[in-house]
């Protein structure tokens, strides 16, 4: 028997998790389905994790509106989803008199959209904020943040499953059709039947509108590149280095993360390959010398990851990057929202734009309430961010811990079972380690992975084989390295 929703969103990306728990303030039966084997594996999880400012995007744009409303709201999201959120501000560094008109003009452009705390700053100024910077002068934004994109993504779909929405990953949508007023969603897992589809796919976001007959969108992939630095580094970095932005790109930039890291990047270019991560070689070289020009600290020694990201850009027929399309097409597609090019600031701007979808809809039906919706969601506690005597507590009342597995990071035993039993049941070494930071230390998981493999297979019943890295196919093992039984 076919599974009956009211909602059914594709894509579990930053946006999609997003709507899913702006949709269960109501009282829907709601589902979210997702190719992938967890939350946030495409373009929400491989991206600089800044909450931006708003003033890059052009005025009057979907954009610049959703970017602004959601650096505003960002405190309170934080609080309310307890994950980690910084309000550290950052720079964009000139030298050149053309620098300061095009500083000028983006401070301009930022307050037409409706954001504050933006000043010019001389050089004194600017190394009182970033001593190590290199730059005549800059732009700062004083609201601008940095955030955890993986832990947010988790923490949206984590609390809309708490009210009802129910998660289905490697489950692909592979054709949609509609039978009088209900779609039929075609899956490799079987048919799922729904009065509503949300098309939040990200970089399928192409195919799936084309699926609903919202033909003719041109969408191109745009691959950015990032090296990662120890966190060692993290204490020369108060808040994000930017170059003086052009119209169409930011530059490659600095950025701390919460954790302490920095990253470097992100590079861009065009590409029809939306599923290649690859680094290569020139593109490390690259972005280091370019992100030395503004702060000389990155060297070979300090470098522990790379990663790449792909964003999904809208574009004309000349290849101008549009806006956002939110749509719902009545005459063709009716009762789908069709979400496509939702690119940067998508992670700062996800919850307005969850709120826009769930505008669009009750425009044409009217939805009851959920009076038991919770807008909290509490996360796993981090014992390493712990003080001493909180420490003793928690050792106190589960021994787990007492036991340190992550080194690098200082993740304990008790932590581990907390992601290996997730709420959204997600069963990959990355499930863990974006929920715990187990693995993303100095040695990158070189001491602690397999322990961590070990206790998944221990926890939930898996054979060697069965347990992924990330993605479909990425076997952590394929066999016993000398053939025992």
């Amino acid at each position: 028997m076919q599974e009956q929703y009211d909602v059914i969103v594709i894509g579990a990306g930053v946006v999609g998790s997003a709507i899913a728990r702006e949709l269960s303030r109501y009282r829907l039966r709601i589902a979210v389905l997702e190719k992938n084997l967890d939350v946030c594996n495409e373009t929400s999880g491989r991206n600089s994790a800044v909450v931006h400012g708003g003033f890059a995007n052009p005025v009057g744009s979907l954009k610049a509106r959703f970017c602004v409303s959601g650096n505003k709201m960002m405190d309170k999201l934080a609080a309310e989803l307890d994950f980690p959120f910084k309000r550290c501000g950052k720079v964009l560094v000139g030298n050149t008199p053309a620098d300061m008109e095009q500083l000028q003009r983006t401070m301009e452009q930022g307050a037409i959209n409706g954001m504050d705390g933006l000043e010019l700053v001389d050089e004194a100024r600017l190394h009182e904020l970033v001593p190590a910077v290199v730059g005549k002068f800059a732009m700062w934004s004083k609201n601008s943040g940095i955030m955890d994109p993986f832990l947010y993504t988790i923490a949206l779909a984590e609390n809309a499953h708490a009210n009802g929405v129910s998660y289905f990953f490697d489950h692909e949508v592979t054709g949609i059709h509609r039978e009088t007023d209900v779609y039929v969603l075609q899956t490799g897992k079987g048919d799922f039947r729904t009065r509503w589809v949300v098309n939040a796919a990200g970089l399928g976001c192409k195919r799936i509108s084309d699926m609903l007959g919202i033909t003719g969108y041109r969408v191109v992939g745009s691959r950015s590149n990032y090296i990662i630095l120890h966190k060692r580094m993290g204490r020369l970095l108060p808040m994000p280095v930017y170059p003086v932005p052009n119209n169409v790109y930011m530059g490659i930039h600095v950025t701390p993360t919460v954790d302490g890291n920095v990253t470097v990047g992100p590079d861009a270019e065009n590409t029809d390959k939306l599923d290649d991560y690859t680094v290569p070689q020139k593109n490390i070289e690259e972005l280091a010398a370019s992100g030395t020009v503004l702060w000389p600290h990155i060297h070979k020694k300090d470098q522990i990851r790379t990663f790449a990201g792909i964003q999904p850009k809208l574009v004309d027929e000349n290849g101008t990057v549009q806006d956002y399309k939110i749509e719902i097409r009545d005459d063709i597609a009716p009762q789908a929202v069709n979400l496509v090019g939702i690119e940067s600031p998508g992670l700062t701007a996800s919850v307005p734009i969850a709120q826009y979808v769930v505008e669009l809809m009750r425009e044409r039906e009217a939805f009851a309430e959920n009076p038991a919706f919770n807008p909290c969601r509490k996360g796993i506690v981090r014992f390493a961010d712990c003080t001493p005597a909180e420490q003793a507590r928690l050792i106190a009342s589960d021994q787990d811990y007492g036991e340190l597995v992550c080194g690098c990071e200082g993740v304990t035993k008790a932590e581990l079972l907390a992601a290996i039993h997730n709420p959204l049941g997600v069963v990959t070494m990355t499930g863990i380690k974006y929920r715990t930071r187990a693995m993303m230390g100095g040695c990158q998981g070189g001491f602690c992975q397999m322990k961590i493999e070990q206790m998944i297979e221990q926890e939930l019943g898996c054979r060697p084989q069965e347990v992924c890295y990330s993605r479909k196919g990425s076997w952590v093992l394929t066999g016993n390295m000398r053939g025992e039984a």
